[in-house]
């Protein structure tokens, strides 16, 4: 079955990095594209980043472009997000996802926390 799993989220302080995997297993990772979502406390889940299967077409939502960057390793079925020069209102729980045999997949999120 398909599974994502998550990893890499913590409370820190405004101003640092972070890196973020998503362990993918249960499909032809290479074959699929992938993406980080986030949802802050009260808000709707909201897009982040996408990655196409080679890797070599990525975009961002506008709160995050020129700070964060998601990479994907085909060989490790895992991806990445880099999270850099992080601020308060990057607070959430980030998720990957992924769409595998016409469903909408998601991991359990890790929880980001961004505090002074």
């Amino acid at each position: 079955q398909v599974q994502l799993v998550e990893s890499g989220g913590g409370l820190v302080q405004p101003g640092v990095s972070l890196r973020l995997s998503c362990a993918a297993s249960g499909f032809t990772f290479r074959a699929v594209d992938m993406r980080w979502y986030r949802q802050a406390p009260g808000k709707v889940r909201e897009l982040v980043a996408f990655i196409a299967t080679t890797g070599d077409s990525t975009s961002y939502s506008d709160s995050v472009k020129g700070r964060f960057t998601i990479a994907r390793d085909n060989a490790k079925n895992t991806i990445y997000l880099q999270m850099n020069s992080l601020k308060l209102e990057d607070t959430a729980v980030y998720y990957c996802h992924a769409f595998v045999f016409v469903r909408n997949y998601w991991g359990q999120g890790t929880q980001v926390i961004i505090s002074s």
